[in-house]
């Protein structure tokens, strides 16, 4: 190895770590990543968010040729599935964003370690296989999350799957039964039904997407039911028999009563992620941790001094652009900057479709904080965009604080809402009101109308319903 000393040493290649990586590299620090995986990108980019939407896109081509073009006047023959082929443009997909990543690291000048890194002392990082590094402004951790298992279930990434598994199916399971009603069970729950699996999501709570707003997931939940999906809500899974041939589930009501069984071709445990902190070596230096999670201040540095933390690894949404803007964030700060991340205005967004998009506080946190409120909502089926593509479910909700007027929440389900979202993410950015978003000019005829419409709606004078 040619160098051995550095400024920055980045623990991790995904989201968070890259990101650090490039901007403090920007900032005219001496940068090193250490990663194991074979490539860039984290889980995000290899094995998740990329690949995942990959999959949901063609899916959903798939599913239009097959069953929705017919309503625009188009006519096609017979549809079929060419999954290698499909499996194929994810893995280009997959391939050619890794590939961009290498690129920006060339470009800027950012060492790629490969190896397992493992901190030996405040500044000095192990990595297998390259030798002993020195870090002489910061260690940054940004390894990640990993898979959370389910006690009893074991994932073997054939009949038994992770989301990891469940991109790279051989073949169109005939029954998949996904174990959690969160983002990824009901993405990947939606990429194999489109593609004739039949799907059956079991949760353990009493509504599918739980964090949401209510009313957005109990409207999810519906229309996912009209694709086909059956839901077996407020049900935990308490065993698994598997053969060659399939997996035999044990499940019964979560609060106690008849155990029933569940078959299934392929089974999904989708029930969450858990901070990735094995093998760095944090006891020996004397990082705390906090429910699973380093424990880090206001500026993202834990309890060592030199020893900073992003992304999965510390609290908030285990999200990819969570973890970007906090590792901008870090970069800027080591350099002297005074850069920040707004952790309560991080959008979340499930790439199903409709899509579903939400940033900010749900009506029942509001309720809960008694802080009095309006609500503003629009519907699709009265947008004559979305009439015009032919895809009206859904809404868009905004919750303005009763006194002010100011943007508290906004919660959409539709089509192409993981863009608009970005709009009122903004907005509440500037502490704009949803005065501010009604008296903006939207372009007609476009989706974001009905942001309008529902700003509007709070002052109960939309135009169009």
């Amino acid at each position: 190895m040619a160098e051995s000393t550095f400024d920055v040493v980045v623990i991790g290649g995904g989201p968070g770590g890259y990101v650090c990586a490039i901007r403090a590299a920007q900032l005219g620090f001496k940068v090193a990543c250490v990663e194991k995986r074979g490539t860039l990108g984290g889980t995000c980019l290899n094995v998740g968010c990329i690949p995942s939407k990959a999959l949901l896109a063609a899916s959903e081509k798939f599913e239009e040729a097959a069953h929705g073009l017919a309503k625009f006047g188009v006519k096609v023959g017979s549809v079929e599935l060419d999954l290698p082929g499909m499996m194929a443009h994810k893995d280009k997909v997959v391939k050619d964003n890794v590939g961009g990543i290498e690129f920006l690291f060339k470009k800027n000048k950012v060492a790629w370690l490969k190896g397992a890194g493992k901190i030996t002392a405040a500044n000095t990082v192990e990595v297998e296989g390259v030798g002993t590094i020195t870090a002489s402004k910061a260690i940054v951790i940004a390894t990640g999350s990993d898979v959370t298992p389910l006690p009893g279930i074991a994932i073997d990434e054939k009949r038994v799957v992770s989301s990891t598994g469940a991109l790279a199916l051989p073949e169109v399971p005939k029954h998949l039964v996904v174990i959690g009603g969160g983002v990824i069970g009901l993405e990947l729950g939606s990429v194999w039904g489109r593609l004739g699996a039949k799907v059956t999501v079991v949760e353990f709570l009493d509504r599918v997407l739980p964090t949401m707003d209510n009313e957005l997931s109990k409207q999810a939940q519906r229309i996912f039911a009209k694709q086909g999906m059956d839901f077996k809500l407020s049900t935990k899974v308490t065993g698994a028999t598997v053969s060659e041939t399939g997996v035999t589930l044990t499940v019964e009501p979560a609060a106690g009563g008849t155990p029933q069984t569940l078959d299934a071709d392929a089974v999904l445990v989708a029930i969450g992620r858990r901070p990735y902190t094995e093998g760095l070596g944090l006891e020996a230096v004397g990082v705390e941790l906090e429910r699973g999670r380093v424990k880090i201040d206001g500026h993202f540095q834990t309890n060592v001094p030199g020893i900073y933390a992003i992304g999965d690894v510390v609290d908030g949404p285990m999200l990819a652009h969570k973890a970007e803007e906090e590792g901008v964030a870090l970069a800027e700060q080591l350099a002297g900057q005074k850069s920040h991340v707004n952790h309560d205005l991080v959008p979340g967004v499930v790439y199903t479709w409709p899509e579903v998009a939400a940033v900010g506080k749900t009506e029942e946190q509001l309720k809960a904080a008694g802080t009095a409120y309006k609500t503003g909502k629009f519907p699709f089926t009265a947008n004559g965009r979305a009439r015009a593509g032919g895809n009206t479910d859904g809404f868009v909700k905004i919750l303005s604080d009763a006194a002010t007027d100011k943007v508290l929440g906004v919660h959409m389900i539709g089509p192409n809402v993981s863009e608009m979202i970005g709009e009122l993410v903004l907005a509440m950015e500037f502490s704009a009101s949803a005065e501010d978003v009604a008296r903006t000019c939207h372009a007609h005829p476009t989706l974001s109308e009905a942001v309008k419409e529902a700003a509007l709606a709070v002052d109960a004078r939309p135009i169009h319903i």
